[in-house]
């Protein structure tokens, strides 16, 4: 069979690639082995979010008592069954929804491993070519594995295997302290479990602000949840029906699993014996998608750039755009990044040290949600908005934020960052009032110390 394009993988970069391919009159072939959505929509981002949303209804149950309510709600979860069933039927949902997507823009799907040859042909599972005029790479990451002894036992957990327990663990060492470690730590500490983080560098999150670091690493310890940082990790022994994760200076922590999260990495199986340039284990790419095969694109994952699936979104709609002639640049800059703890943390531009390092003059702002009524109100007071802006001539440049809804007031952020305001035109925007969003503006209005709702410095 012979299409305009034929993409590889079904994941966010994919199925945008293919809509937007077909919304552009192109016939289009979608290779996709497992699940169409992906890892984040079947494996990821959206079944993680049950979870969480099962740990915030169980917290808000706890302060219940002191809103004047009389809730009785079980602290320690066992049974994981039914938490299991919803969330397969949540992504379930999401993936025939992606399916119904590509069936009204006529994309043939094709269910079955894709590995491209010479002359962009796309070899299946039963032997059948697919030819394409443009190729679209988007074949997603897996997770990455370290050599360390004993690391192929079954109580060694990925961040797949860990969604389906049907019961608590007791106890669970985590290895990584990045983004899916942490929201790990924050679902099975809420379900009851004993949880240990294990980080290798000096603090959790470690490519974020370490003001937010500092910040989730208290609300953590606050909540029961143990952190070792700076600790290596040297091997894993089964120790009865537990396990035990040795470190370099020779502690060993029991416990009935380990999580094993320090990353991830991209899924070249597609490429399998084709020579294509490549750089640290990713296919590299030019500002425009486009491999070192001409009319081969790479998008998502596969390529490193951001593995984000909003950002794998933009790169998967950029990179058909320019296969079907077009010679637009990706842009991903503003591009929000996000960890779904319960106290969310959200961040868009450069961290203080980054912006320290780039500009002569830098000035912070800073507003705590202990401050924000509608957080007040909601006893969600943990947090704050965090705000960095160039001292000369006021452009933003970076807002961080730890707090209840950060995840959806980044938005804000991005648009700043995006229009390039300056803090000054920042500060002035009206906010609704009463709504956490308003610490944003608060945070700009202390970068020019005009916040009005802080004491007084003079």
């Amino acid at each position: 069979m012979e299409y305009d394009v034929v993409i590889i993988g079904g994941g966010p970069a994919g199925y945008i690639a293919a809509n937007k391919a077909s919304q552009l009159g192109a016939k289009v072939a979608l290779v996709e082995n497992r699940e169409l959505g992906g890892t984040c929509l079947n494996r990821g981002c959206i079944p993680t979010k049950t979870y969480i949303k099962n740990i915030e209804i169980l917290e808000e149950a706890e302060k219940a008592e002191q809103r004047g309510l009389d809730i009785k709600i079980t602290k320690n979860i066992e049974d994981l069954s039914k938490a299991v069933e919803f969330k397969n039927k949540v992504t379930k949902k999401l993936s025939q929804g992606v399916g119904a997507l590509l069936k009204s823009y006529k994309v043939d799907v094709y269910i079955s491993k894709g590995r491209l040859l010479e002359n962009k042909k796309v070899l299946l599972d039963d032997g059948k070519e697919l030819t394409g005029k443009k190729i679209i790479l988007a074949g997603g990451s897996k997770t990455k594995y370290l050599n360390i002894p004993g690391i192929e036992s079954k109580k060694i957990l990925t961040s797949t295997g860990i969604l389906d327990l049907k019961k608590v663990p007791k106890s669970l060492v985590i290895v990584g302290g990045g983004v899916i470690g942490c929201e790990f730590a924050e679902i099975f500490r809420g379900y009851g479990s004993e949880v240990t983080i294990v980080e290798t560098l000096s603090n959790l999150l470690p490519f974020n602000d370490k003001d937010i670091s500092k910040e989730l690493e208290r609300i953590f310890k606050k909540k029961g949840i143990k952190i070792l940082t700076g600790k290596k990790v040297t091997g894993f022994k089964e120790a009865g029906e537990g396990i035990e994760t040795e470190l370099e200076t020779g502690e060993k922590l029991a416990s009935d699993y380990v999580l094993f999260s320090v990353g991830r990495e991209a899924n070249l199986s597609c490429i399998e014996g084709l020579e294509i340039k490549q750089s640290r284990g990713r296919i590299e790419v030019d500002k425009y998608m486009e491999t070192s095969i001409e009319g081969v694109y790479a998008a998502g994952d596969i390529n490193g750039i951001s593995m984000l699936a909003h950002s794998a979104f933009k790169m998967g709609e950029t990179a058909v755009k320019n296969a079907l002639g077009a010679r637009e640049e990706v842009r991903i800059e503003n591009t929000p990044k996000c960890v779904y703890t319960l106290s969310e943390i959200a961040s868009v531009g450069l961290i203080e040290e980054e912006a320290r390092e780039k500009y002569e003059k830098v000035q912070i702002g800073k507003f705590s949600f202990g401050a924000n009524g509608r957080a007040i109100a909601s006893s969600e007071e943990e947090g704050f908005v965090k705000v960095i802006c160039e001292g000369k001539y006021g452009e933003i440049l970076g807002i961080h934020i730890i707090g209840s809804k950060a995840t959806e007031m980044i938005a804000a952020g991005v648009i700043m960052l995006e229009m390039e305001l300056t803090i000054e035109e920042a500060s002035e925007v009206i906010y609704a009032h009463p709504t956490f969003s308003e610490a944003i503006l608060e945070a700009c209005a202390d970068c020019l110390g005009k916040c009005l709702h802080l004491p007084n410095r003079n």
